[in-house]
């Protein structure tokens, strides 16, 4: 067991260093947001989710309903079922539902694909060493981003907290430049965005993004609409 446990450590510390500058971006935002450092590193150990903790700040600091909240996570956070449902397929009999639960804290993009390269069947400790190092580079990086954000001067404190959309961008340009269907379903949901921040303003910030994100993806499906597999053949 403990083998397993350090291989998915070995596997999860190239994430949990990339998590630990991500999330001190996140931690400088929620800071300047107005949340305390130490919610700040709540929101981080009890979320593990990138997009969705940036939403939730916003709406945070927009002063937003609860189900507004609610609505932007349901909307931003439903990804991570199905890779759950995906990884289902791929558990070692040792998965009990015990250890399923404990596990899907921890599902998120990155730990969904290393997890899924594995030629062998999961099991729990190989999982849990992933997510143990993952969840303590983006806590970790969040305490120092919160930290930092009560130290550092206001102009580099705005400067550190881009580092969080620079993720978002890197992670949508290499399908976009492959894949003219996301392109398209990006710059949709830029322009709409658009439209929210600079003429529908009476429009909160938490539904404007649950509007872009449901109006783009389903333009996306209806215009791109991906073929089956007989279909192609």
């Amino acid at each position: 067991m403990s083998s397993k446990f350090f291989r998915g450590i070995a596997h999860g510390l190239p994430i949990g260093l990339g998590y630990l500058s991500v999330s001190f971006g996140f931690g400088v935002m929620a800071v300047r947001s107005g949340v305390s450092a130490l919610f700040s590193v709540i929101i981080s150990l009890t979320n593990l989710t990138s997009a969705g903790q940036a939403a939730g700040v916003d709406i945070i600091a927009a002063g937003g309903t609860i189900l507004e909240m609610i609505l932007v996570q349901l909307t931003i956070n439903l990804r991570y079922s199905l890779m759950a449902l995906s990884l289902s397929q791929k558990l070692d009999p040792k998965f009990t539902t015990g250890h399923r639960l404990l596990a899907s804290y921890g599902i998120t993009d990155e730990i969904f694909a290393v997890c899924s390269a594995q030629k062998e069947l999961l099991t729990p400790a190989y999982m849990y060493g992933v997510i143990f190092i993952s969840t303590l580079g983006w806590v970790g990086g969040t305490l120092l981003g919160a930290t930092a954000g009560n130290i550092v001067p206001a102009g580099v404190s705005s400067a550190l907290g881009i580092l969080l959309y620079g993720m978002f961008i890197a992670l949508i340009v290499p399908p976009a430049k492959k894949e003219k269907s996301i392109l398209a379903v990006v710059i949709g949901a830029a322009l709409l965005s658009l439209l929210f921040r600079y003429v529908l303003t009476a429009v909160s910030g938490g539904f404007s993004i649950i509007i872009c994100a449901v109006t783009a993806s389903a333009l996306g499906a209806l215009l791109f609409p991906v073929k089956d597999e007989e279909e192609q053949q």
